[in-house]
């Protein structure tokens, strides 16, 4: 969560804002509450999610700078894709022409797969290489790079985007490195792409079970 949060300031560096505030802030409010959001909404507790996303987009806009609601909005956008929601980031696009932060729609066309190679360089730190690899079809060399990312969040959004090329062994660590953090909703739907991938009833019912299990409120 600290890279997204991280990700966050930089585009607030970038377009100039002064950290001459105090901590109790409502830019360190806004940082706050959506390091709470991704680990609540990873974690699959929906309703503590929900709250710490409307408090974020409140302190985001009490600003009438919108690259920090731009940020919020596409943070959310890029948390919804790692889990397969189908996110067009159309809060995002909706006030995209109201900002000018190459940043940002860098980080958008990232996320949505169809950013190109002069973009990279705007991108936070550690999406570069993994986004060269990606771009360059050297998946095994994208995965790698996934596996060095400093937080959680950042390695599920990328896996996300190499989903299709991964191996069910690549898929099986996934799985692994989001149950050691607890992130329910991130197991479920590697579970799910697991089970998809086999043929083996016996190993599919198996998946489907836990899945199942995992999704039971009991």
């Amino acid at each position: 969560m600290r890279n997204i949060i991280l990700f966050c300031l930089t585009v607030i560096l970038y377009s100039g804002c002064s950290f001459k505030e105090p901590a109790n802030s409502s830019q360190y409010k806004m940082s706050s509450t959506f390091s709470s959001y991704t680990n609540n909404f990873l974690s699959d507790n929906n309703a503590l999610a929900k709250n710490d996303l409307k408090q974020a987009i409140k302190y985001a806009k009490t600003n009438a700078d919108l690259n920090q609601l731009a940020t919020i909005y596409l943070g959310e956008c890029a948390l919804n894709i790692s889990v397969g929601i189908d996110d067009k980031c159309k809060k995002y696009k909706d006030i995209e022409e109201l900002i000018d932060n190459t940043i940002l729609n860098s980080y958008y066309n990232l996320i949505t797969l169809r950013i190109n190679k002069e973009e990279i360089d705007l991108l936070p730190e550690a999406y570069k290489n993994f986004t060269i690899y990606l771009n360059t079809n050297q998946f095994n060399k994208a995965y790698n790079e996934i596996l060095e990312m400093d937080t959680i969040s950042s390695l599920l959004i990328s896996a996300t985007l190499l989903k299709d090329k991964l191996t069910t062994y690549q898929i099986d660590e996934i799985i692994e490195i989001a149950s050691f953090n607890g992130y329910k909703k991130s197991v479920i739907f590697w579970l799910n792409e697991l089970k998809n991938r086999t043929d083996n009833k016996i190993e599919k019912e198996i998946i489907k079970r836990k899945i199942i299990i995992l999704e039971s409120k009991n």
